[in-house]
Parts: structure tokens; C-alpha cells; sequence
């Protein structure tokens, strides 16, 4: 017997733990935490953002298209200037075209820079001082000198006018050096914004960084470090070292997972003993099974030493205790009265049925032991066996016998199976109805209602038939029904048949709701859906000297 170990059993250790804060409560402080991190850096990030992007676009959409805009207004003006001084050379209407278009070009960029930075007070009255000192320009020396050229008059005095557009000058370059001024205070606003967004974003980018590397080491202390130690405990009392404990440590939650797993090994060292108990009271039925089987083994011997004896010893006296009385009534038959003479045939009749008798008994034996072959069975060519062996039989009562013209293959043994046919065909010729000629009607009835890997075949006649309540009672061994004078036989046949069905797998019944006659319904194994087959293991000497005779006078109904 193989001995076992078993482990010791420990008591489980008290929860002297402190219960700290859970794994969750953890997690949901940094997440928190760094919750609260990306609102505020976020919403800081977003008031740099939109500070750095208010100072650029005022930059971009207005103090720069301002100065566009006053370079324009100046050329409008210097332009004015320059064709009312060549008219005034030359008297050619031809040179005011400059003065008019500078008028034009004038009032379209003071309306632009009006719209540009209409919320400017210095623009607005840098703006304005521009146009007036234009329009005292024009009204007080182009204009009057514009119009003494065309009719010939004085024209206004040249210093008067120099003196008037200096002043147009000179505030001109004021405007210039206030937008100038703008854009200067304009760049070093952005500049400085987006110096602080830089720097706000790089704070915020850092401030992640030793959040996510202290929630790292928060995990790897607070969890990963404990829960490593518990798996490691875990896999060596998988391993098999059942007395090590499961350390509790860590938060509260793997505390508690640490303290299920360690439940559970009490419960598995314990449940282990208990197998292990069970396991060595199984070792000492299996020791006792084995002995059962060495006496199963010599028992099974001594049957088979049995059936050797039946087969010749005992059927040796049988024969001469026929023939010695058959060979008395041949030579004194003439000096016996009738008495006498019926008492031989009474003896040999006796004998003759001990011999069948034991042939029968040694054929039920054989099956399962003696054949047992496990091949694909051609059942057109074991019905044929069959009703060869029984063509006196079918001669003799007149039979009609239908079938199919094929028959499925089967899982089985050939011998066994032509013994099948040859018992159900026989019966249905032997158990006829005096009052109409046998029929015998082979069918297979497979279809959906059919059981799965097997073939259903039926046999029925027009026969004296089985009452139901004797349905089961004809598959058991030397159940008659009849006497033996209506019916001979020795009540074997249709255990037989019930033998070799279940012994290849299928199931044998009669069909009670059958009235006229017997209908036997049985199944075997679907040819496909069975293992390879293999040969007929080759019979002992004392079976294979003188094969038992298929009984074809079965089971009486």
C-alpha cells in the first residue's frame, strides 16, 4: 500500500491586522487628487491660452493692419500733395488725377482705421488731428489754388501752403509713433504671455510626472509589493507546502482576499486529510477487489473446465444410454410388449433432450466469451446463413418470408448474429396458427423517431402471438409458456437472442401493441459509428471440437 503524507493541520491565525484604508479609498484619493491637479492646471493652462491668444490676435487682426492702414492714409495725402503742386506747374488737368485719387484712397483708410481700433482713445485722436490738419490744408491752399490756376486769378501763397502740409506731416508721424508705440507694447505682452503659458505648461507637465511616479510607488508598496507576497505564498501551498501561511498585509481589501485564501487552505489541508483517509481506504478495497478478481479469474477457469466436461463427458453417456436402448428395442423389440417398448423411447427421447439441452446451455455460455468478434456485419448475407439452416423448417410449414432487398451493415459477430436470425425467423415458423399459413415479414425500421447510432429492425408474424403480461417473461432462460408436448424446446432461444443484442450494444423487446401475432422489435450499432473491428478470438479445443447446434426451437409462447 502507498503511504501517504499528510499535512498538518494549523489553526487559523486570528485578523490582529490593524483595517487600514482600502485599495479603493487609495485609488480614489489620487484619482481625486490628480482630479483636482487637471481642473486647476487646466483651467490656468486655459487662461494662458486664451491670454496669449487675445494679445496675438490684437497684435495680428488690428495693430498691425492699423499701421497698413496709416502708411496708406500717409501716401493718400503725400499723393494729394504731389498732383496739386504739378497742376500748378504745368496746368494740366491731367496731373489732379493723383490729388483725386488720393481723396478717395484718404477716406477709405481713415474709415479702416476708425473700425480697427475704434476702442482706442489716442488712435481716434490721432485719427481726427490727421483730418483736420488735411482738411485745413486742402480748403485753405489746394483748393483756392487749384482754383486761381483754372481762372487765371493769384494763387494763394507757396509758403503758406508748405507751412500747412508740414502741420499734415508732422501729425502724421505722431500717429505713426503711437501705433508704433501699440505694437511695441502689443509683442512684448505676447511675448510675455506665452512666456508664462510655456512656463505653466512645463509646471503642469512636471506636477503629472511626480503624481503618476508617486501613485506608482504608492501602488507598488501599498499593493503590488503584498499582493506579490501573497501570491508567492499561494503558489508554494500549491505546490504542496500546505502548513505555509498567507501573509495579510496591504490594504484592508487584500487583507481580507488574504484571509479568504487562507480559509480556503484551512478547508483544503482538512478536506485533504479527509481524501487522503478515503484514499487509503480505497487502497485497501482495491486490494480486496483485486484478490475477488484472482478468485473471479480461477472461478471463470474452472467454468471453462466445465464446459469442457459438458461438451464431451457428459454428452458420451447420453449417447450410449440412446443408443444402447435404441439398439434393445431393435434386437428384443419383437419380445417387449407395448408398455415396455414405450419406456425405451421414453429414455431415448430423454436423452436426446439432455443432449440438446447442454448444446443449448454451452451456445448461451458462448456468447460474450467465447465470440466475441467486433466487425462490420453484413445482416443481408446473416439473414441468408440463417434461412439456409432453416430452409427444411420453411419447406415443411409452407412459410412466406418477405424482407427488404438490403439490409444494413452492422457492429457485431457473424456467428452471433446468424444465431439471431436463425432463433427469430425459426419461432415465427414454429409458433404458427393451425388456422393460416405462416408469413413472415422482415423489416428495418429506422427513421426519425429512430435511436441515434443504432438500426432498428423488426421481425413479426402471423402466429399464435405473446400475451402482454408475458412480454418480458420470454427472455428469461427456461421460461415456457406451452407444455412441451404442444411445443418442443428447451426455453432457451429467445434469452439467447436477448444475449447476443445487449452483448453488441443494442436492446431487444416485443412489440406489445402488436395484436396479430409477434412482432420482435430489436437494435444494433450503426456500422460507422463504431470503434474498428476486431477478429474472433479463436475458441478453446474442447469448443471448436464439436460446435453447439443453433437452437431452433427457442422459447416456447
Amino acid at each position: 500500500m502507498t503511504s501517504r503524507t499528510r499535512p498538518a493541520p494549523t489553526r487559523p491565525r486570528r485578523g490582529t491586522d490593524r483595517q487600514g484604508p482600502s485599495l479603493q479609498a487609495w485609488l480614489t484619493t489620487v484619482l481625486v487628487v490628480l482630479a483636482l491637479m487637471f481642473v486647476g492646471t487646466g483651467a490656468l493652462g486655459a487662461a494662458l491660452l486664451s491670454r496669449t491668444t487675445t494679445a496675438g490676435n490684437r497684435l495680428v487682426d488690428e495693430i498691425l493692419p492699423a499701421q497698413r492702414d496709416a502708411l496708406r492714409l500717409e501716401t493718400a495725402l503725400l499723393d494729394q500733395e504731389t498732383g496739386v503742386r504739378g497742376y500748378l506747374l504745368a496746368h494740366d488737368p491731367v496731373l489732379l488725377e493723383p490729388y483725386e485719387r488720393g481723396r478717395s484712397n484718404e477716406s477709405e483708410a481713415a474709415r479702416r482705421l476708425a473700425t480697427l481700433l475704434d476702442g482706442d482713445d489716442g488712435v481716434r485722436q490721432d485719427l481726427a488731428a490727421v483730418e483736420e490738419a488735411a482738411l485745413t490744408w486742402r480748403d485753405e491752399f489746394a483748393n483756392p489754388a487749384i482754383a486761381s490756376a483754372r481762372n487765371g486769378t493769384t494763387p494763394p501763397s507757396a509758403q503758406a501752403g508748405k507751412d500747412r502740409f508740414d502741420e499734415v506731416r508732422r501729425r502724421v508721424a505722431a500717429q505713426q509713433a503711437r501705433l508704433d508705440r501699440l505694437q511695441n507694447d502689443a509683442r512684448t505682452t505676447f511675448g510675455t504671455a506665452r512666456a508664462q503659458r510655456d512656463h505653466v505648461l512645463l509646471a503642469i507637465v512636471v506636477a503629472f510626472l511626480l503624481a503618476a511616479s508617486a501613485l506608482a510607488v504608492l501602488l507598488h508598496v501599498g499593493v503590488l509589493r503584498p499582493l506579490a507576497r501573497v501570491r508567492t505564498a499561494s503558489q508554494r501551498v500549491a505546490e504542496g507546502a500546505f502548513e505555509e501561511e498567507i501573509p495579510r498585509c496591504g490594504p484592508s481589501d487584500l487583507k481580507a482576499l488574504a484571509g479568504a485564501v487562507e480559509a480556503m487552505r484551512h478547508r483544503t489541508v482538512a478536506e485533504l486529510n479527509t481524501s487522503l483517509r478515503n484514499a487509503e481506504r480505497l487502497d485497501r478495497t482495491a486490494a480486496e477487489l483485486d484478490a475477488q478478481a484472482v478468485e473471479l479469474r480461477r472461478s471463470n477457469a474452472e467454468l471453462e473446465q466445465f464446459a469442457y466436461v459438458a461438451s464431451h463427458d457428459l454428452q458420451e453417456p447420453l449417447r450410449k444410454v440412446a443408443s444402447f436402448c435404441q439398439l434393445l428395442e431393435k434386437r428384443y423389440g419383437d419380445q417387449l410388449d407395448e408398455r415396455a417398448a414405450q419406456y425405451i423411447a421414453f429414455a431415448v427421447d430423454g436423452a436426446k433432450r439432455m443432449q440438446v439441452l447442454i448444446n443449448d446451455l454451452l451456445t448461451f455460455s458462448r456468447v460474450g466469451r467465447v465470440q466475441d468478434a467486433r466487425e462490420t456485419v453484413a445482416m443481408d448475407a446473416a439473414l441468408d446463413r440463417a434461412l439456409r439452416n432453416l430452409a427444411a423448417a420453411v419447406e415443411e410449414s409452407g412459410a412466406e418470408i418477405t424482407r427488404p432487398e438490403r439490409l444494413p451493415e452492422v457492429v457485431g459477430d457473424p456467428t452471433l448474429l446468424t444465431m439471431l436470425w436463425q432463433n427469430l425467423v425459426g419461432n415465427a415458423v414454429k409458433f404458427r396458427s393451425p388456422e393460416r399459413a405462416p408469413r413472415v415479414e422482415v423489416t428495418v425500421a429506422d427513421g426519425p423517431a429512430a435511436e441515434p447510432g443504432l438500426h432498428t429492425f423488426t421481425v413479426t408474424d402471423n402466429g399464435i402471438g405473446v400475451p402482454a403480461e408475458f412480454a418480458e417473461k420470454v427472455f428469461v432462460i427456461f421460461q415456457r409458456l406451452h407444455g412441451r408436448e404442444t411445443y418442443g424446446g428447451t426455453g432457451i432461444g429467445l434469452a439467447l437472442c436477448k444475449k447476443i443484442v445487449e452483448h453488441a450494444g443494442g436492446r431487444i423487446r416485443i412489440d406489445t401493441g402488436h395484436h396479430e401475432g409477434t412482432r420482435i422489435v430489436f437494435t444494433l450499432p450503426v456500422a460507422a459509428d463504431a470503434a474498428p473491428g476486431t477478429p474472433a478470438p479463436a475458441e478453446p479445443a474442447a469448443d471448436t471440437a464439436s460446435p453447439a447446434p443453433v437452437s431452433t426451437g427457442g422459447t416456447p409462447r
